[in-house]
């Protein structure tokens, strides 16, 4: 029977959106791990980046709120699972600091009953790599294995947002290994001294100050690099964008020949479970992961 979750897509993985082959490959994991995303009806924005930008910390948590009211309406007793860093790290946020006061739960639930809604804040918020590791586990994981990622040196690049404040479960905050394991898994040997894993790449500093942000980006790729990667693997859609798609611009500054493709952790488990390159969504990659599109192929 398939496990059941309640799902908070966030609006990066919209369709055409900076992270919609993150969608398309998670759909084709899960469908291999036997996983049912229940969509949350009629979500809105976590508030993730602009929710700090002036509005107030009752509209932002209030947002997510709502999110969490809806599941808790239309899901009941399921999980919330999301698969965007920011998501998850603005719901869970929501859900901790509402707890923590009942005067700004009070607040959230007179807004939340103009749309005739009601927190009950009793629902666990989830990373989708939290479901991996904890609920599905790695044996699970590498019993699906069709086409093991034999010969691939991967880089886990954790970033920020899963890292901090809250982290995953049971992980270091300095050293997280679960991106490492995931790798492994799938028959891929992962760099695990890679010393960037938990480095900024910027986020929104490359729109405001793109010279600070590709500062940062260019050494999560030099570290990589470095330490032999054929590619980098991460679990955040930020970071995978900033990491692939600002590496022309640092070519160009700084005479550097970057050419590393960045890709997620449900990007890796489709294709070692032996689906199609299209499946996994390699065909939404600027930067092209041409070796696992070979091993797709074969």
């Amino acid at each position: 029977m398939a496990k059941e979750y309640s799902f908070y897509p966030g609006c990066s993985s919209q369709k055409g959106g900076s992270a919609s082959n993150l969608m398309a490959s998670v759909d084709t994991m899960c469908e291999e791990l036997d996983i049912k995303l229940n969509e949350i009806p009629d979500w809105n924005c976590c508030s993730a980046s602009i929710g700090y930008a002036g509005g107030g910390e009752l509209p932002r948590l209030t947002l997510s709120a709502r999110n969490i009211a809806l599941s808790e309406q239309h899901n009941p007793d399921q999980d919330i699972v999301a698969t965007c860093a920011a998501c998850w790290l603005a719901t869970r946020e929501a859900k901790e600091r509402l707890g923590e006061s009942e005067e700004t739960m009070q607040d959230a639930n007179t807004a939340l009953a103009e749309a005739n809604l009601k927190l009950e804040n009793n629902t666990p918020t989830k990373h989708m790599v939290e479901v991996l590791m904890e609920d599905i586990g790695m044996d699970a994981v590498k019993a699906k294995v069709k086409k093991p990622l034999s010969g691939l040196k991967i880089a886990g690049y954790v970033g920020c947002q899963t890292n901090r404040p809250f982290g995953i479960q049971g992980e270091s905050f300095e050293n997280p290994v679960y991106l490492d394991n995931m790798i492994e898994a799938v028959g891929a040997e992962p760099i695990r001294d890679y010393d960037k894993k938990v480095s900024c790449c910027g986020g929104a500093l490359a729109f405001s100050e793109p010279e600070k942000a590709y500062e940062l980006i260019q050494g999560i790729i030099e570290s990589a690099v470095d330490a032999g990667a054929d590619m980098i693997v991460t679990p955040c859609p930020v970071c995978q964008m900033n990491v692939e798609v600002y590496q022309d611009q640092i070519n160009a500054r700084q005479g550097t020949k970057f050419d590393m493709p960045v890709v997620y952790y449900s990007q890796l488990m489709a294709v070692a479970f032996g689906r199609s390159a299209k499946d996994a969504a390699l065909d939404g990659q600027v930067i092209k992961a041409k070796q696992l599109e070979e091993i797709a192929a074969k």
